[in-house]
């Protein structure tokens, strides 16, 4: 066999090798999607309706003693929220067992989002800065909390 010749044996046998590794590639990307999909069917769906609905539906709520925090330039804002829990909390459904209202959470969210910025932001940002915080709430306490309410809010 001539030089040439095995050199291109070698190239077919490396493209074949490649191809191969993209085909087990995409079989098992096919394969993790379906597991994934799977699971979150299992998971998400199909548990019940009545079981959103009642996640959905508000419970109690929980009113947080306001809290002075400061603002940049020397301003400050008093801040007092009210957390609404979901049904399923009030039910017992919460994560980590029986019921606990608590906000201190809450209030370490508001403090750590609201200090530092600037006057302006708080005075004219005000609903986004509540949606933003929130989105931090209900994630903290694992979508225990559907909302939260400004129940005090004053700059100086």
């Amino acid at each position: 066999m001539s030089k040439k010749t095995k050199d291109t044996d070698a190239g077919t046998d490396e493209e074949g090798a490649k191809g191969g590794r993209k085909k087990l590639l995409i079989i098992a990307l096919v394969a993790v999607l379906a597991i994934g999909a799977g699971a979150y069917f299992f998971l998400f769906g199909g548990s019940g309706e009545a079981e959103a609905e009642v996640a959905s539906e508000p419970g109690s709520v929980l009113v947080v003693e306001p809290v002075a925090i400061n603002l940049a330039g020397g301003s400050y804002l008093k801040l007092g929220i009210a957390l609404q829990y979901t049904l399923a909390f009030d039910e017992g459904g919460g994560h980590g067992g029986a019921p606990v209202q608590d906000g201190s959470k809450a209030l370490d969210l508001a403090i750590a989002q609201f200090s530092g910025a600037a006057l302006s932001d708080v005075q004219t940002n005000r609903e986004a800065m509540k949606a933003a915080l929130q989105e931090s709430i209900v994630e903290a306490y694992h979508h225990d909390v559907m909302s939260i309410y400004f129940t005090e809010y004053v700059t100086q």
